[in-house]
Formats: C-alpha cells, structure tokens, sequence
C-alpha cells in the first residue's frame, strides 16, 4: 500500500483499484471471499464464497437459503468477510451485517448461471447429509429430465444477499512482519469514514 492508498477518503475506492489488480494477477478466483457467520447460539461458522457483485452499497453472492450459512444469516445478520490474495501478499476485512437482495435480482442472476449449475441448485440440499453421491445424482438425473426443454425457474430456496459494510481493513505484506494496516469506520450517520492507521 502506498501512501497515496492511505489517503482515499472511500473505502470503496481502494478495494476497486485492489481488486482490479487481483483480477489480473490471482490464478485462481480473485473473487473468493471467506464469509463468517454466527448462529443463534453464538457459534461461528467460516467457508469461502464467491463475490458476484459489488458497488457502494456493499457486496453480493448467491446461496440456499436452507443451509448451515442461509440458517445462520436468518438468526444472526452481522457478518464478515476476508479477501486474501496470495500472490500479492494482501488482504482485505469487511464487516457489517446483510439483508436479502430483490427478487429480480435474483432472478436475473439465476438465468445467467450455466444450465449445469441451475440444474445443482435444484438438486442439492445444500449442508443435508446424503447417504451416498448415487443419491445426489439421482436428483440431478431428476431435475434434469423435468427441465429438459425450457427455462429453468430459480428455485424458492435459492437467492441471495447483500453484505453492507460498516468496517474495512486493509492490509499489506511488508518485510519482517511490519505490514500496512488502514482501517475505515462507517460515521454514525452513514455519510463518511474515518480512517485510521493501525499498529500491525
């Protein structure tokens, strides 16, 4: 991180420029976020997930509303998220909370998806046990001949929610464990962030 990094007034617009060079230099999905979340009982939960959208008013990714994680965000909405590039020896946490996104939105996301994958959403009891992959497939093989002609409507169980941020930190590999740290806070009223530099 530079110091002119240091100095952006907007969060938003130093995860664009971090994410712009992850997009170029990350072999291997430079959207992967690890998402955590905490149930009703206050146990936390962690997995990676896929980033499919982001702009100021926080970020997007599409999941079955019946698994561990759709179960947990329905108890508990405060959130967090890690992005961590290898390659650049860069990180970025975001926390906040999470809210459903519209319907259309949804939708439209769903249609984009390869038939394959609208095909495993319908099949897949995401986070059920399975008593073995023949069963699985069997679904699959289900879903498949009920769909064969047509569009495939996106199931009831699956959609997606928006992550709003309320804390981000940005950090940066430097020799001897003496890395960059920024951290911006969300004002009270919503309409600013204070930056604050942090001791690694």
């Amino acid at each position: 991180m530079t110091a002119q990094n240091a100095t952006y007034t907007k969060p938003f617009d130093l995860f664009a420029e971090w994410m712009k060079e992850a997009e170029a230099n990350e072999p291997n999905d430079p959207n992967a976020m690890a998402l955590a979340t905490v149930d009703a009982e206050g146990r936390p939960g962690l997995r990676m997930v896929l980033l499919k959208g982001w702009a100021e008013d926080g970020f997007r990714f599409f999941t079955n509303l019946t698994s561990r994680k759709g179960r947990d965000l329905a108890e508990n909405q405060n959130v967090a998220l890690l992005f961590h590039w290898k390659s650049l020896r860069r990180q970025i946490r975001i926390e906040g909370s999470v809210s459903p996104v519209t319907t259309e939105e949804a939708d439209e996301y769903f249609a984009s998806r390869p038939r394959g994958s609208r095909i495993g959403a319908w099949a897949s009891k995401q986070s059920a046990p399975m008593e073995g992959r023949f069963e699985f497939e069997g679904r699959i093989a289900k879903y498949t001949a009920e769909y064969a002609v047509g569009e495939i409507p996106r199931p009831d169980f699956w959609s997606g929610y928006l992550v709003t941020p309320k804390r981000f930190e940005f950090w940066m590999d430097r020799p001897f464990r003496l890395h960059d740290r920024h951290q911006y806070d969300l004002a009270d009223d919503g309409k600013g962030w204070t930056v604050t530099t942090l001791y690694p």
